[in-house]
């Protein structure tokens, strides 16, 4: 038993069935016999206690078994009537005020969350590791200690010396009274009470509360003599990172070639630095790598240049090299090597986010793609194609520059400035950028730079025409497929996917970047599907200006000449155009076991 609903009156029953059918939680009523004597037996295994009665009751049944809210569930409490979910114990850690949430958008409820951090929308910094998959350096009462301070708005630094999703959450939600920094000789102890610091360097000592975390962004590779005997090697090398002011708790896994995966060095490193895990490569993939310290030596023994630096530049994919190939020997006999990397995405430098902006308007962008915008140093946006609404989610100082009157060159020469100088830059595209974005060459660019960029998709334009047509793009049983393709412009179509043969399927098609040749669409298309096929002109789908043209295939060019369309417009061609007919087999009685917990 993991999770359990305890319902103390029979009048609580549907709720509890439904909430069972929701949750996949087991339930126990109070007939069935002792709730005492069941959470007493099953305590240290439970995960969640939903339990529906008074909170007295409640109380009772679970004070004598609670030992810390490190170790004890979750539990919350539902008053018979349902009018509330209370978290009752272990509200961040055990995960009770998100289960009292959750539980409280199924029944219509009102979650009663008390703990200060959520009442004040302040970071619960007691979940922060689980969240994010971070180490935390505190005690109990260190952590206790820190959320005190914190949830007292004391003046607070923010060291952030990598990038992830959990920094980037930190910075976008950054408190009043929290400063953020990035090295730690710009911050100025006097001035705070606390520091939070999310970084694998070592700290130098301060005389105010710290509370440290790891993110794993640390790749260790290891080489060493056949049976290298493991003695004080583990320690070691913590040691060395030490030294190198790194802590070996950010360490996310320790690599070696294949030739090496029965050695005992392997199997003392794994117990020593715990949650790191192992990874083990082929000789074939780890040869590929360019290494700084070659050797044909241990070519000729394992079948790649150097095992210690391939191995953790693999499992940092391409991030740097932190510590090259230490050759060493604790006793005679047992050589071995270590190198140590760094996580690509996890190093603090300049970075590229390619944003899909969606079809116009503000609010289609992303969670994550409005989290970049207002994190960003420089946005670079495609002008005539980008309202520019969707960067006054911009923060102050930070450079907005629209691309229109820019060559391809003059685009690189101002995002490398930004790069260089460890700025975040977004590019903002239009739609989805990987749906006719041009972006192939700026990565090409980045990818001959070796700059760190992603990808953050968007809403497509034909999304949005879905939308605003009210209209399911796919029929059962008629129309499975659609296709996004372009009329052949100045840019030549490949012999296979003129729009003539595209259209022999008849699915629903959806044409961009093709207004301008509207007719010549249009007689392509006429050669296979009916003259009464619905179409839409879509102008400007999502934004102030947005106009939306219905009509039949055979009056396609007329709709879109008479009314003045050029750019942004999305041609959508297809019965799927506002059928209501054909019934989905999801709603079959046997799919129905898809939709349940």
């Amino acid at each position: 038993m993991k999770s359990v609903i305890i319902y103390i009156s029979e009048s609580s029953r549907a709720m509890a069935e439904q909430l069972r059918g929701e949750l996949g939680f087991e339930l126990f009523a109070k007939g069935e016999g002792s709730y005492s004597a069941l959470l007493k037996e099953n305590w240290p295994q439970l995960d969640n206690v939903v339990f529906i009665g008074a909170m007295g009751i409640c109380v009772r049944a679970i004070a004598p078994l609670l030992k810390s809210k490190y170790e004890d569930p979750a539990v919350v409490c539902i008053p018979s009537g349902g009018q509330f979910v209370i978290p009752v114990v272990s509200g961040h850690i055990g995960g009770a005020n998100d289960l009292a949430r959750r539980i409280a958008g199924i029944i219509g409820a009102q979650a009663v969350v008390t703990t200060q951090s959520d009442g004040e929308g302040l970071w619960a910094l007691d979940t922060l590791s689980a969240r994010f998959g971070w180490a935390v350096e505190a005690t109990p009462a260190a952590m206790n200690r820190a959320i005190f301070a914190f949830v007292a708005k004391k003046p607070t630094a923010l060291l952030l010396q990598v990038r992830d999703a959990g920094t980037d959450y930190l910075e976008s939600s950054l408190p009043g009274h929290v400063k953020v920094f990035y090295k730690v000789e710009d911050i100025d102890f006097e001035q705070f009470e606390l520091l939070i610091a999310v970084t694998p360097r070592l700290l130098p000592s301060c005389t105010i509360p710290v509370l440290v975390f790891r993110p794993r962004v640390l790749h260790l590779g290891v080489g060493c003599r056949k049976q290298c005997d493991p003695a004080g090697i583990p320690q070691f090398i913590e040691e060395q990172l030490a030294a190198k002011g790194l802590s070996a708790r950010s360490l996310a896994d320790i690599s070696t070639i294949e030739l090496k995966k029965d050695e005992p060095l392997l199997e003392a490193l794994q117990q020593h630095f715990k949650g790191a895990a192992i990874n083990i490569y082929p000789a074939e993939e780890l040869k590929q790598i360019a290494v700084p310290n070659p050797s044909d030596k241990a070519f000729e023994v394992t079948g790649c240049y150097g095992v210690a630096e391939s191995a953790s530049l693999v499992a940092a994919q391409g991030g740097p090299l932190l510590i090259e190939k230490q050759k060493c020997k604790l006793t005679e006999g047992n050589d071995f090597t270590f190198a140590l990397a760094a996580d690509f995405k996890g190093v603090r430098s300049g970075h590229i986010e390619i944003v899909g902006a969606g079809p116009g308007d503000p609010e289609l962008v992303s969670v994550r793609g409005k989290r970049f915008l207002q994190n960003a140093d420089l946005i670079l946006y495609a002008g005539s194609l980008v309202p520019v609404e969707l960067t006054f989610y911009a923060k102050p100082g930070c450079t907005v520059r629209s691309s229109a009157s820019m060559n391809l060159e003059e685009q690189f020469a101002l995002m490398k400035e930004f790069y260089d100088r460890g700025l975040l830059v977004v590019r903002l595209h239009t739609g989805d950028p990987c749906i006719y974005g041009a972006i192939q060459e700026q990565m090409a660019f980045f990818d001959r730079y070796g700059m760190s960029y992603h990808i953050t998709p968007g809403i497509s334009a034909f999304q949005a025409a879905a939308a605003v047509l009210r209209s399911q793009f796919t029929i059962p049983e008629k129309v499975q497929t659609i296709i996004l393709t372009r009329g052949e412009g100045r840019t030549p179509m490949p012999e296979r996917e003129q729009l003539h043969k595209l259209a022999q399927s008849r699915s629903t098609m959806c044409i961009y970047l093709s207004a301008a040749i509207a007719e010549e669409v249009q007689a392509e298309l006429l050669q296979e599907y009916p003259p009464a096929t619905p179409v839409a002109a879509c102008y400007k789908l999502t934004w102030k200006e947005e106009k939306i043209y219905r009509g039949q295939l055979k009056d396609l060019a007329a709709l879109v000449r008479d009314n003045n369309l050029t750019l942004t417009t999305l041609l959508v061609v297809g019965d799927a155009i506002g059928n209501r007919e054909g019934l989905s087999r999801l709603y079959a009685d046997e799919f129905k076991h898809l939709f349940r917990n």
